[in-house]
């Protein structure tokens, strides 16, 4: 079994792998206070809950984009499984070329979806991974990563606007009834949920002008789902896309 490990801004996502079947997914939040032992206990009581034996435990690997995790968390995958986690970093074996201006600044966590896009996917292909901040990248039938795009992810925009305004309230992100919202909640939702899937539809036109054809479209981050549901342009939804590209890379590497 393959322990697989993302440690983004809002939470870390945990996998377990046997062979190609990726048994269950866990989620604990990013606290960058927690100590290595605390990381540790964690993790056991989660194996425990899911009946996974340490001891079977092969090998682990993980991304992440919070520096303060990076290091308590290495010293607790050692402390549960006995080894020490194969880490995505500049050096490790992706099979990709990359192509913006300073390889050494690309994400951890797009290196490894688009390394997961190009081994699972027709290309060119675009990846949107929807989290705490919204990115899109593509990489070409050359297996090279052209680069993409960062903004404001959709809670995160969404916390922006609520701390902003006096008078519009914190909502759930679910589908609105109809595009031309009758309250404050109905139109906040129509506004996140439906802007977000036109700004979606919208960025694949544009790549794909300056690709000069079209691309295969994967969606993925904690708030894809209910984006997903509305654009007006075919895309594949994948919610398990990073982790799916952790274990290819822990394959290439091991």
């Amino acid at each position: 079994m393959v322990l697989t490990i993302d440690i983004g801004n809002s939470n870390i996502v945990l996998g377990v792998f046997d062979d190609e079947s990726l048994l269950f997914i866990s989620r604990i939040s990013s606290n960058i206070d927690k100590t290595s032992d605390e990381l540790a206990v964690m993790i056991n009581e989660i194996f425990t809950i899911r009946g996974i034996d340490r001891r079977e435990i092969d090998g682990s690997i993980m991304s992440s984009v919070v520096p303060a995790l990076t290091l308590p968390m290495a010293q607790a995958i050692r402390l549960v499984t006995g080894g020490d986690p194969l880490v995505v970093a500049p050096g490790i074996k992706t099979g990709l070329n990359i192509k913006i201006d300073n390889p050494a600044q690309l994400g951890s966590d797009l290196l490894v979806d688009c390394v997961a896009a190009a081994a699972m996917y027709p290309k060119p292909v675009i990846v949107a991974d929807m989290g705490t901040a919204t990115t899109l990248s593509v990489v070409d039938e050359g297996n090279n990563m052209l680069g993409g795009v960062i903004m404001p992810g959709v809670k995160t925009a969404l916390n922006a606007l609520t701390a902003k305004t006096a008078q519009l309230p914190q909502i759930s992100i679910e589908s609105p009834k109809k595009v031309i919202g009758t309250n404050t909640n109905d139109s906040m939702k129509s506004g996140v949920v439906l802007g977000n899937a036109s700004m979606l539809d919208g960025m694949i036109d544009r790549f794909e002008e300056e690709l000069g054809k079209e691309a295969f479209v994967v969606v993925t981050g904690g708030l894809s789902g209910e984006i997903c549901k509305h654009t007006k342009r075919k895309v594949l939804h994948n919610p398990n896309l990073l982790l799916q590209g952790l274990y290819i890379l822990y394959k290439k590497n091991s």
